[in-house]
């Protein structure tokens, strides 16, 4: 496997597009795909107005921020990543629609190249099991969002070779992260002790042991978290605290990662945090909220 130099992000989200634009500030080619045009081409101009930030900020210089948008490119074809040497997949936290990405390029990419999922839960083992590449499968677990938080968290599968995990590695320092490393447990690190966490707020919401505010100000004063359960439930989205959760019960067995139904009400209501507009906190226009005291 020879030095990364050419990236392919699946999925124009806040992550892909995250992950797109620190791969392409730090001089990589990168091609980010979305099967949506819209959200490609929203995608791409949130990406280029970033980097014009960090460029009016002095934080990039305005050859390297021409040079990082040129870097990038948005496709709507998988086949384009042909030539990549890394993928790294930032869609839909569910393991049958990643396996079905997986065994897609496994057909399409060459045959050194890695097959990286951003996955914050799921097994990679069994992500690479859905290949026939199993040793160059892995997880590259960024935090949101990837181009200000310092964290990247490595998960090798059953199968990763040491040679994929020292190449994912250089190319995350690369990128100026910071790395720990986890087996390939429900959750790895972060979610297995972070979800457990939000979970319980949504209880002591739930049964009105304090209001969503006092929660947040709670753990923030109290422990000097920078954000409140609550709040960063709502930066991540609910809809992916969840599944998350269901993860976390389902593999590990324990019904201490039961969801809160707060949790699940909110979700099924479409309130799943800032994207929406509408969490567990309202962005934005002002609309009703779910009374937190309701039993289900």
């Amino acid at each position: 496997m020879a030095d990364i130099r050419s990236v392919g992000v699946v999925g124009g989200g806040q992550m892909g597009s995250g992950i797109a634009q620190l791969a392409a500030v730090h001089g990589l080619e990168v091609w980010l795909h979305d099967s949506d045009a819209g959200v490609l081409t929203r995608a791409h101009q949130s990406i280029s107005s970033r980097i014009q930030r960090l460029v009016s900020k002095g934080n990039l210089t305005k050859e390297k921020g021409a040079e990082a948008i040129r870097n990038l490119r948005c496709t709507s074809t998988l086949d384009d990543f042909c030539s990549v040497d890394i993928v790294i997949e930032a869609i839909v936290e569910s393991e049958e629609v990643k396996k079905n990405l997986f065994a897609q390029l496994d057909k399409i990419v060459k045959s050194s190249a890695i097959l990286a999922s951003n996955t914050s839960s799921i097994s990679i083992t069994r992500l690479g099991s859905a290949t026939n590449r199993s040793s160059q499968v892995i997880g590259m677990h960024f935090m949101n969002p990837p181009p200000v938080m310092k964290l990247v968290e490595i998960i090798r599968g059953a199968n990763t070779s040491d040679k994929t995990f020292n190449t994912t590695k250089v190319l995350a320092e690369r990128l100026g992260k910071k790395i720990i490393c986890s087996q390939d447990f429900s959750g790895f690190v972060v979610n297995r002790i972070l979800m457990p966490m939000i979970n319980e707020a949504f209880h002591a919401l739930y049964t009105g042991v304090a209001s969503k505010e006092d929660i947040d100000a709670g753990m923030k004063l109290g422990t000097n978290h920078p954000m409140g359960p609550l709040e960063l439930a709502d930066h991540i989205g609910l809809d992916v605290c969840l599944s998350i959760l269901k993860v976390l019960h389902s593999g590990l067995g324990d019904n201490k990662y039961t969801p809160c139904p707060l949790l699940v009400q909110y979700v099924d209501a479409g309130r799943l945090g800032k994207k929406k507009g509408v969490g567990v906190y309202t962005y934005g226009k002002t609309r009703d909220e779910i009374k937190p005291s309701a039993r289900l």
